[in-house]
């Protein structure tokens, strides 16, 4: 008759239970904290989500708008509403691009430079016919709002930020191409002859931005603004140099877009503006500015 299992073949049942029971619970907290996680995962998600942009408000700024000028007022208004859905629309689809300063080099910048040209234009529609708005310069940037802070924001319309100018408009834009601003403004005189080639790329990449030449499209400009014409013919090449050197440092940088998003897109924008700044030039002195410059704003990559 048996008495029983041996004391020490007890012992090892009672310890290989406890084993069993520890390893269970830790697989239970372990189980838990994933679910903790993809919560914590799930809301950063959220917050990333739940950004916008959000600009300082421009039609509560404007003086009295001339009758003669309301509907060129309206019809730019109306266009720094789109500028902002479209920003926003890249920001909602672009997560995860790019290094840390994606959104301000490929959204808020070129989204600055837009609403710079826009503000521009409102200024000069209302100063043709009574005295020109100051400051709407300062309307110009838009900031990013996350959260409970950016619920007010909608993707397709102006933050009520009550901001007022506090500078003079810097020289406006005049018609033409309805993209890029004047964030740059003329620096350094000169004239700008040759074509617009890119130096600097890297060397290992062989590849350069080509832009079109604007100078030798540009043709009897009056005496009086030949000076602003040679500074932003001048600052044409500066963007230009500018890019490049953007497109030596950042080599693997963001996904298939980056280029054109991060650097391409930009600076068609800023050159955009300152052929407006050309154009407006002749204007300004009675005269026609040649015809096509707008269809010289866009850049390309090249291999060396």
């Amino acid at each position: 008759m048996s008495r029983g299992l041996p004391l020490l073949h007890r012992r090892r049942i009672l310890v290989s239970g406890a084993i069993g029971g520890i390893t269970c619970a830790a697989v239970v907290v372990g189980a838990a904290m994933a679910d903790q996680d993809d919560g914590s995962g799930d809301a950063n998600a959220s917050t990333k989500a739940a950004q916008t942009i959000s600009c300082p408000a421009v039609a509560g700024s404007l003086p009295e708008i001339p009758a003669a000028a309301q509907a060129e007022v309206d019809r730019n208004l109306a266009l720094l509403d789109t500028q902002l859905a479209e920003a926003s629309k890249r920001l909602s689809t672009s997560q995860g691009e790019g290094g840390p300063n994606f959104v301000q080099n490929a959204i808020l910048g070129p989204l600055a430079d837009k609403r710079k040209s826009t503000l521009d234009r409102i200024a000069i529609s209302i100063g043709r016919r009574a005295e020109k708005p100051a400051g709407l310069d300062a309307l110009a940037e838009c900031t990013l709002s996350g959260g409970e802070a950016g619920a007010g924001t909608g993707a397709g319309g102006e933050a009520d930020s009550g901001a007022t100018p506090t500078a003079a408009a810097s020289e406006p834009a005049g018609g033409g191409a309805e993209q890029g601003g004047g964030a740059e403004q003329g620096s350094g005189a000169g004239q700008g002859g040759g074509a617009e080639q890119g130096g600097g790329a890297d060397a290992g990449s062989g590849q350069t931005i080509s832009c079109p030449d604007v100078a030798s499209k540009i043709s009897g400009v009056p005496a009086a603004a030949q000076a602003e014409v040679d500074r932003n013919v001048a600052l044409l090449q500066t963007q230009l140099d500018e890019a490049n050197k953007r497109l030596s440092t950042s080599q693997g940088e963001g996904g298939p877009n980056f280029v054109q998003n991060a650097i391409l897109g930009p600076l068609k924008d800023k050159r955009a503006s300152t052929i407006d700044r050309i154009e407006l030039s002749f204007s300004r002195q009675g005269s026609t500015a040649p015809s096509g410059l707008d269809a010289l704003a866009g850049c390309s990559l090249t291999s060396g």
